[in-house]
Order: structure tokens, then sequence, then C-alpha cells
């Protein structure tokens, strides 16, 4: 009997996905040896979500009550004592003028700060006459804070038998008895001009000179002045050595004032005036010009003026 001899058949093996593990599936020789394994494509959004962004009901009502619970307690807060005023904070000003702004705001004490209205504050401290400007700010729980720019004393205005302090603003700052803030300058004014008070302001006319006045304090001038005058819009200081410093019209006086204060230390001791009128070319003299012209004196006395008066200019 012929023995049948049956030759084994080659075979691939391959790997088949399925919900049980992996089996093996015998593959046709026919077939490719690769393994292609395809990988999820990522699903690219082509539209806005818009459910998503909206809120739900639940975070309205939330947001709602609390808005609603923010306006309930600021009223409950304005109109009772929790943040009521027991202080009054005043920076920037000496004690006199912190007292007048205290003052000033005393039936503002036991007013809730949320009650409180800056404008009507700002316009009553701003009414007391030291008072230049003042800013505010509520200092929860029971302070109300006062920066306060205060005004600046610049001369002693005279009326009559009454004196005035006046600042550089023209503004009358109060009353003084005769012969205080004798370091000040004074300014002389006519009796039908118009009535001084305290908290108004001085006649327009005294511009100029409290224009010659006011930059006295940031100018080390080395000598005290006694008073000032506008005679014909030209601006004079008498200073209490007896010396008159011309200023000319009212321009470029702190710089005519600063020329003046390097010359006066400079002048001989019979000297008359110091006339910067014209800063550049400062002139001192001995003989006023105009008593030197209507004067019957000797020619000397004219060439003694012209010879101060042809010395070099001393510059600052």
């Amino acid at each position: 009997m012929r023995e049948t001899r049956t030759a084994p058949l080659l075979h691939e093996t391959r790997l088949v996905a399925s919900g049980r593990g992996a089996e093996r599936e015998p593959r046709s020789p026919a077939r490719a040896a690769s393994v292609v394994v395809p990988f999820p494509r990522t699903r690219i959004a082509t539209g806005l979500d818009v459910d998503r962004l909206l809120p739900s009901g639940r975070s309205l009502l939330t947001a709602f009550a609390l808005v609603a619970i923010a306006v309930a307690c600021y009223f409950v807060a304005r109109d009772t004592s929790v943040f009521a005023v027991t202080s009054i904070e005043v920076r920037g000003a000496p004690p006199r003028v912190s007292l007048q702004v205290r003052r000033a705001l005393h039936d503002d004490l036991g007013t809730s700060l949320l009650r409180l209205n800056m404008g009507d504050v700002q316009r009553r401290v701003e009414t007391v006459p030291t008072v230049a400007g003042a800013s505010f700010d509520r200092a929860f729980p029971h302070t109300l804070r006062i920066t306060v720019t205060p005004e600046h004393p610049v001369a002693v205005v005279r009326q009559g038998a009454s004196s005035w302090l006046v600042s550089a603003r023209g503004r009358v700052m109060a009353s003084l008895e005769h012969g205080a803030r004798r370091r000040l300058p004074r300014i002389w004014v006519a009796k039908d001009a118009a009535s001084l008070h305290v908290g108004g302001d001085v006649p327009s006319v005294l511009d100029g000179v409290l224009a010659a006045v006011s930059p006295l304090g940031s100018v080390r001038f080395p000598n005290r002045v006694a008073s000032a005058r506008a005679t014909g819009g030209e601006l004079t200081l008498l200073l209490r050595s007896g010396i008159e410093v011309r200023l000319g019209a009212a321009t470029d006086v702190p710089l005519k004032l600063a020329v003046a204060a390097k010359v006066l230390p400079l002048v001989s001791s019979d000297t008359r005036y110091v006339d910067v009128s014209v800063p550049e070319r400062p002139v001192a003299g001995t003989v006023d010009r105009a008593e030197a012209t209507s004067s019957t004196s000797s020619d000397s006395t004219l060439k003694s003026q012209l010879e101060v008066e042809s010395l070099p200019s001393t510059t600052p």
C-alpha cells in the first residue's frame, strides 16, 4: 500500500480585534504580511456650542440674590450709624486753620459717610477764609479725612483804622489789630474804595501790588519791605531802610526781585533808590531823578547822581 505524504501548508496568522480579546486567524499566503492599525480621527467642531456659554438658572438666581443683598446692605449702612462720622481729620494745615475747618463741618458729625454730599462739603470748607482748596476721603468706618491747601498771607491792607490780612490771591483772610504782622508789607487803600470783609476779595486795583509782594516769600530778600504801592502802573517797594525798589510794570516781578536782592547788598548807605524796571540794567541813585531835574541846586548834585548811575550794572 502506497503511503501518501501530504506536504504541510505554510500559512500566516494575524490578530483580529474582537470584543473578547485577541484571536488568531489564518491568513492566506497571498495577503501582505504588514499589519494596518487604524487610529480614530479627531472630531473637529464646526460650530459654537452656545448652550455651554449660557449661564444656568441656578447661577442667575445666585447672582441676582447677591446684588439684592449688596443693595440692601448699602441702604442699611447709609441710614444707620454703622458708618457714622465720629471724627474729622484735617491734614496739611496749621492748627488754627484745622480748627476752622472742623467748625465748618461740625454739623456733619453723626452723619453716615455714605450719605455725605462731598460737593457740598467741599463748598463749605472752601468758604473758610484761610483755605485755598481741599480734597476729601471717606476713611471707613468713622473718619472723614480732609487734606487742606491753606491760603498764603503776603500783605496787610490798611483802610482807615482797619487792618486786613490778605493772601496772594487777594482774599481777605482775617481782620487784624493795629500793628499786627509787622513782618508783612503794608498796602494802603482809600476809604472810599470798596469795603473789605473777611472772606471777600480786595479791590482789583491792588492786583499789581499783590503781584509785587507775593514772590517775596520765595526770594531771599536782604531787606524787609515796609510798604508797597502802585502809581500809574509803576510798582514800588519801600524798604524799612528807606530805600525804594522800583519795579516798573507788573511783569517779570520774580526776576526783578531777584536782581534787586543781588544789587542791594552792594549799594552805598546813602542810596535813595534801586531801579530794576529793566532787570538787565539795574540802576542805583542817591538823588531822585525828578528831584534833580526840578531842583535849583548846583551841578555837582546832578553830577553825583549821574556818577552813581554810570557804574557798571550788577546782574545776578
